[in-house]
């Protein structure tokens, strides 16, 4: 096992141009996010330093881990998130993965913080002096050699109107009873965000946008195709054309089957790079089959990198590699790295990208 990297060589440019069709030499990495219960294990089990939580006090030596965790695990970027909060309401229950957290939240998907208009003014919604970019900054000024920031301030544009601030409940009456409420609540937190791209797109290193954004579930969208191309879409084109015109990218993470909108991504929203995929929608290879014009992120299915034994998981990511390579690829799962999915399976799976041959 080769991971973690000794000498790790970060070279995002080349992720880039692989991304765009040059012929790869190496495996990148990718992920949208890893939880902090596997990098705290990896931190102390296989790099032999103390695991720094974050803390008003320890969030430089938390960022500094943070970047020494992405840097050494063989990834050319590190995705920093956060920085612009919108209130909401939280469902608790208890954490069940093998390296639990104790609780996990849920969001609330009846009734959200928005339902009339009077609630619309009364919500807080975020300034720009309300927004945090001092995570962005120090990351910038601490990175090694050959690494870039992809950034992520919040969820994306639908998750948050239709869980945090409409609940998905209320969201549906109100498509009907007061659709101007509606759009009004998706424009302003689409302006919002656009605040906050505005304001961090040319922060030295920043190459891009890595955003999520969930909007279906196993067998189609949450909302109709017409809905989200007028409430939702063309917020990300937005997002993109801002990267775009600063000569950066925009990346999409996008779970559930969107495959009735996925040309409108490709071709109106024109995302660079696409993530997110369960094999019981649509598995990678497939996928990449399908929508050649479009570079793929991950895509190793997260019940697999689960649940597999080592055998067959190795033979998994071998076939996807065989797939997917040498351009418009990048390695990492179908999601994100949760603390259900167990450390040496994460392992096996960047050990495979690492023995990939040209």
């Amino acid at each position: 096992m080769q991971v973690p990297l000794e000498n790790p060589s970060p070279d995002f440019e080349s992720l880039k141009r692989v991304l765009k069709g040059e012929r790869a030499k190496k495996v990148h990495f990718v992920e949208l996010g890893i939880d902090k219960e596997i990098k705290e294990y990896i931190t102390e089990n296989l790099l032999g330093k103390k695991w720094i939580p974050l803390t008003s006090e320890s969030k430089e030596n938390y960022w500094k881990q943070e970047i020494y965790f992405w840097y050494r695990m063989g990834y050319d970027y590190i995705r920093v998130s956060g920085g612009l909060d919108f209130p909401t309401k939280y469902k608790e229950s208890e954490d069940t993965a093998s390296l639990s957290r104790g609780k996990r939240n849920w969001i609330e998907e009846g009734k959200g913080m928005i339902s009339s208009w009077e609630e619309f003014e009364e919500y807080p919604w975020p300034k720009l002096e309300d927004m945090d970019f001092s995570r962005y900054e120090f990351v910038s000024k601490n990175l090694p050699e050959g690494m870039k920031i992809m950034v992520c301030p919040s969820s994306g544009v639908f998750e948050i109107a239709s869980e945090s601030l409409l609940g998905f409940e209320n969201m549906s009456y109100l498509l009907i009873d007061h659709p101007d409420l509606v759009e009004a609540a998706f424009n302003k937190l689409g302006e919002t965000i656009y605040t906050f791209y505005q304001n961090i797109l040319d922060l030295e290193n920043v190459e891009g946008i890595f955003q999520g954004d969930d909007l279906g579930f196993k067998t189609s969208t949450f909302l109709s195709p017409s809905l989200l191309r007028k409430l939702v879409l063309p917020w990300h084109k937005e997002y993109a054309s801002l990267a775009h015109k600063k000569g950066e990218i925009y990346w999409l993470h996008c779970c559930g089957n969107i495959l009735d909108i996925m040309k409108d991504l490709i071709e109106e929203v024109k995302i660079d790079a696409f993530h997110s995929f369960q094999d019981v929608i649509i598995p990678v290879k497939e996928f990449k089959r399908k929508y050649p014009e479009i570079a793929v992120l991950g895509g190793v299915d997260v019940d697999k990198l689960s649940r597999l034994e080592e055998n067959d998981l190795r033979k998994y990511v071998k076939e996807i590699l065989e797939e997917c390579m040498p351009e418009k690829y990048a390695l990492g799962s179908g999601n994100s790295i949760s603390n259900y999915i167990p450390v040496e399976n994460y392992l096996i799976m960047l050990d495979e990208g690492l023995n990939w041959k040209p």
